[in-house]
């Protein structure tokens, strides 16, 4: 039977796909995008590293389990066979590849997806160099022997130039030379290289940027010899339609702070509210990279700058920080999480004194109030390691949540203005038609179902068990101002002022 193809679909016809980071978030959206939608592709290649004792394929295995691939298994089966998996690992020379393998992939390969990165963003610089920065390099390397590559698109960061006012889609310059940088992490000792590493990141927050904006100058640098792209992502929050509503499967970003703050165990953060967020949903992202290589294939002539694509959503559908904050918190009530901690009533604040006094109160004395029980109790303490774990995420977080951000992304906007019609369906990018409420309910639900593994069958338990929450809340906060109160009052001796100023005749 003939299937007609979009003219996106058609350039993905017999196209061999190579992708690094295949496992992560966005990797397994991108994996199971290019199967279920671009079918008439020839194969994808991934890499894979043994992980707790489970070799590449019994990984592959298990991600194929997961309920994103359902659609696959149900409506087109056969396209899991077209994967093939290597064992294989950006930190090692030739991705691990050798033999028939690396064979394989150097004459078979036409588009090069490069997803594989460490996102820790209080992780130390070596590891950082090592992944994102060395990673990107032993890629390009493999790609250069690649006989009939046409693309190497590259996965940045919106972030990485977070020192421009306005960030366009180009590569800025850096004093510091990615080389460099290599050669220092390779003779330098870790405890050296984290001693000078403060200084060397500003005016980079944290690692993961810095790394990643001298690894875009190492593919620029290889714009004049390769087919390269970059593309740059705002924060990627969970899927709004594919291949699942509100699919996500780790905590980072604005996805652990809503899950924190509904398990009641993030009870204040700073952040600026009036400021817009920066976000987009992974199958958005997704689609935008898929159609980077097709849009950049119809250019008559090859552009004098490698091409560069801010990956953002149109500036009138960005919400505020304290909307999200506000409509997270409604919906974290009405679709509660299993067990919580202590009821979701968090707030945001731009006031570090009055974050610091409630994350005292309400996070901190809470944590060692529970840890202390547990140790009576003679169980296992957890509390504190999760606090500490929360209160660096949040403290590297607030650097994007209290910052304006101007991103613009005409070359990206340009790709939707020139798909037709069916390619604008399938393969959608722009998000004017998004109800933002209910796409921050599926959020809630995606995180409660995907991450927290809490199926909606425990709703009715969970309300009731929020109910209780709230009361136990109640009535601790009373005992806690009734006490701070009753303490003020005995030590500026407030019923003896009070007696004095009115004296009670005998």
């Amino acid at each position: 039977m003939t299937v007609d193809l979009s003219p996106v679909q058609e350039y993905y016809k017999d196209k061999t796909i190579f992708i690094t980071g295949a496992s992560g978030f966005m990797g397994k959206v991108l994996l199971e995008k290019l199967l279920y939608s671009c079918h008439s592709l020839k194969e994808v290649i991934i890499i894979c590293r043994p992980k707790r004792g489970k070799a590449p394929e019994t990984r592959l295995e298990e991600m194929f389990k997961l309920p994103i691939f359902q659609r696959i298994k149900d409506e087109r089966p056969e396209m899991l066979k077209r994967v093939t998996i290597y064992q294989g690992d950006v930190t090692f020379d030739q991705l691990g590849l050798s033999g028939e393998s690396l064979k394989h992939v150097t004459e078979n390969t036409n588009i090069v997806f490069h997803m594989a990165a460490t996102l820790k963003l209080e992780g130390n610089l070596r590891d950082a160099i090592d992944m994102n920065l060395l990673g990107t390099r032993r890629a390009l390397n493999v790609a250069k022997e690649m006989k009939q590559l046409e693309a190497f698109i590259h996965l940045s960061t919106a972030f990485c130039n977070c020192d421009q006012e306005v960030m366009y889609e180009k590569v800025y310059e850096f004093p510091h030379k990615p080389e460099d940088l290599m050669r220092l992490a390779e003779w330098m000792d870790v405890k050296t290289l984290d001693a000078i590493t403060p200084d060397l990141l500003k005016p980079h927050p944290n690692t993961y940027t810095y790394s990643k904006r001298l690894a875009e100058l190492l593919v620029r640098d290889h714009y004049e010899s390769m087919p390269v792209i970059i593309a740059r992502p705002s924060i990627v929050t969970p899927a709004v339609a594919e291949p699942l509503p509100g699919w996500v499967d780790n905590m980072n970003g604005p996805t652990g702070v809503l899950i924190g703050a509904g398990k009641g165990v993030i009870r204040s953060m700073i952040c600026n509210g009036e400021l817009k967020s920066e976000v987009i949903p992974v199958d958005i992202a997704i689609n935008g990279l898929i159609l980077l290589p097709y849009h950049n294939s119809l250019a008559e002539k090859r552009p004098l700058q490698i091409p560069v694509y801010n990956l953002t959503v149109d500036d009138a559908k960005k919400r505020t920080w304290k909307w999200i904050m506000d409509v997270g918190r409604d919906l974290g009530i009405k679709y509660p999480f299993e067990v919580g901690l202590w009821y979701p009533d968090g707030n945001m604040t731009s006031s570090k004194f009055y974050h610091t006094i409630c994350t005292i109160l309400f996070m901190w004395l809470p944590a060692y109030l529970i840890d202390f029980l547990l140790l009576v109790f003679g169980q296992r303490r957890f509390m504190i390691r999760v606090q500490t774990k929360i209160a660096v995420g949040l403290e590297v977080l607030q650097f994007f949540t209290t910052r304006s951000w101007d991103f613009k992304s005409t070359h990206f906007e340009q790709i939707y203005k020139e798909l037709g019609s069916t390619d604008r369906r399938i393969f959608k990018i722009n998000t004017d038609d998004v109800d933002d409420y209910e796409y921050m309910k599926v959020s809630i639900l995606g995180g409660r179902q995907y991450v927290m593994k809490e199926p909606l069958t425990s709703l009715p338990k969970s309300r009731i068990q929020l109910r209780f929450m709230y009361v136990l809340d109640r009535i601790c906060k009373t005992m806690i101002i009734s006490g701070l109160l009753y303490w003020v009052s005995q030590k500026l001796r407030v019923v003896d002022l009070f007696r004095s100023a009115f004296p009670t005749s005998t």
